[in-house]
């Protein structure tokens, strides 16, 4: 398992475009992933699921990633997080 802390860089956060290109991103990889932020967790591969989470530019993330492919997953998540939208 493994787990790593990000900072959402995007102007309008988490929702509807850039979840999706989130939720997308998550789902090329074969091992589970989760996000976490304050005391929620839900699944990373499911849009109602982040949708729900209200993530906002700025807000700090916990994402947990575990299975074969987990640091290569938690490696194009927290770049994808940290990419300022235009």
């Amino acid at each position: 398992m493994t787990v790593r802390e990000t900072v959402v860089n995007n102007h309008v956060g988490l929702f509807a475009r850039p979840a999706t290109f989130f939720i997308q991103k998550a789902n090329e990889f074969k091992c589970s992933i989760w996000v976490e932020k304050e005391d929620r967790r839900v699944n990373a591969k499911s849009l109602l699921g982040v949708l729900s989470m209200g993530i906002q530019d700025g807000s700090s993330l916990k994402l947990i990633a575990d299975g074969e492919d987990e640091a290569a997953a938690l490696d194009a998540l927290v770049q994808l997080l940290g990419q300022a939208a235009d």
